[in-house]
């Protein structure tokens, strides 16, 4: 059976695999019939296989003992990349993690089309590092040499957002300036492109890309800053140790930020804890912190918050019960919380955006659309904020979790057929 080309989105938070054929969806389905996978991976402390996706979650919610690794992407381009965790008293790279979730994605996608995939354009965000040339061009060396790893023999890469804009062009009857806002789960990427129905015949596109640009801030941060601001002041964050000084932050910074999470279980992590505790003003808030840890319910806590940010993103309040940390305990969270925790971060998004207009010389005025797509382009803040600086400009809504894998599987027919 002939190989064909696909498009991977693999996202921090959910992974795609698009395959273009006329007259179908092109999003593979990798999960009970859906075309997302999320980006997670469960090692069972029993030596059992690997869980990935939504079982994941289901297997940890129902209290396996195991290791639950998510945002994996957000590695790419640090140094931790050349670390490992201890899994079983073993030690696993944090690379084969991410090779066993690329395999796993290309495994399932073959298994859903019905024949092998050896050619690939992977997506990947304008910046996997802001300011750091060097350690961008590591982070897709990296992830070219995990593709190669696990079977893909021609692989090619494209900018998320201009694969997104590949995605909306198919729907477009007139020639658009477009601002494509591509908010993910670990970067807010944008794209300046003109496209119609005429330049979506040209093999290079080249010219009709005006700018792109983007900053590592994503849903993920998003959640580690709702946390910090809603959450961690339960357990003890900002409070008074007896000397006068405020406590340290680190633990808490640790718990809310998904890939730094195992790093509260360490001896020396809970050794600090306990001595944070015997120093504590409010020694009640400090139980709450040791139960948590205690527990190793930092990823339980994690995925609470990340339900109650999606809540907020439609409701203007929520209830976040927290009562696995101390019985009857419930938080009420608003989106004036959740606006207050993020408006540094969307500040630094729209100063991005700011950029990208005066580096390409284009006004407001001149963008006539503004395509959104990505899981977290939906946070209200966000997209008001956005809106804000492009008032004349239709605002549309691709498909937030696949418009890129879509887009990246007519970009790999192009480049490979």
């Amino acid at each position: 059976m002939t190989s064909e080309p696909c498009g991977i989105d693999f996202g921090t938070s959910n992974s795609t695999v698009g395959w273009d054929r006329p007259g179908t969806s092109a999003l593979l389905p990798l999960e009970d019939g859906k075309p997302t996978l999320p980006s997670v991976i469960f090692f069972h402390a029993e030596g059992q296989p690997a869980s990935y996706g939504r079982a994941v979650l289901a297997d940890y919610l129902h209290g396996h003992e195991g290791r639950l690794m998510r945002s994996l992407k957000s590695l790419l381009g640090t140094s931790m990349i050349d670390d490992h965790t201890e899994l079983n008293g073993q030690a696993l790279p944090f690379r084969t993690l991410l090779q066993h979730f690329i395999a796993e994605l290309k495994r399932r996608a073959e298994q859903a089309a019905g024949r092998p995939f050896s050619q690939a354009v992977l997506g990947r965000p304008v910046f996997f590092v802001d300011d750091d040339l060097r350690a961008d061009q590591r982070a897709e060396k990296t992830l070219r040499d995990i593709a190669h790893a696990v079977g893909f023999k021609d692989i090619a890469f494209q900018f998320e957002p201009i694969a997104a804009a590949f995605h909306y062009e198919s729907q477009v009857s007139r020639e658009e300036l477009v601002l494509v806002a591509d908010i993910g789960g670990g970067t807010s990427d944008f794209s300046l492109i003109r496209l119609s129905p005429t330049r979506a015949l040209k093999a290079d596109r080249r010219d009709d890309i005006l700018a792109t640009g983007g900053v590592h801030i994503g849903g993920t941060d998003f959640d580690k800053y709702l946390s910090l601001a809603g959450v961690m002041p339960l357990l003890g964050m900002g409070s008074a140790l007896t000397s006068g000084r405020e406590m340290p932050s680190a633990p808490y910074f640790n718990l809310a930020t998904w890939h730094t999470i195992h790093a509260a279980y360490t001896r020396k992590a809970w050794a600090e804890m306990l001595d944070l505790r015997r120093h504590a003003e409010n020694k009640g808030q400090l139980d709450r912190l040791l139960s948590l840890v205690r527990q190793r319910s930092g990823h339980w806590l994690a995925l609470q918050v990340e339900a109650a940010k999606i809540d907020l993103s439609g409701a203007h309040a929520t209830n976040l019960d927290l009562g696995r940390v101390e019985p009857g305990l419930s938080l009420h969270l608003s989106r004036q919380t959740f606006a207050e925790a993020i408006g540094h971060l969307v500040r630094r998004v729209e100063a991005t955006l700011k950029a990208l207009m005066q580096d390409a010389g284009v006004d407001a005025k001149s963008i006539d659309t503004v395509f959104f797509t990505g899981g977290s382009s939906g946070v209200p803040l966000l997209r008001q904020s956005l809106s804000g600086l492009l008032p004349e400009a239709k605002c549309v809504e691709g498909d937030l979790f696949g418009s890129i894998g879509a887009g990246l599987a007519l970009d790999a027919r192009r480049k490979f057929r």
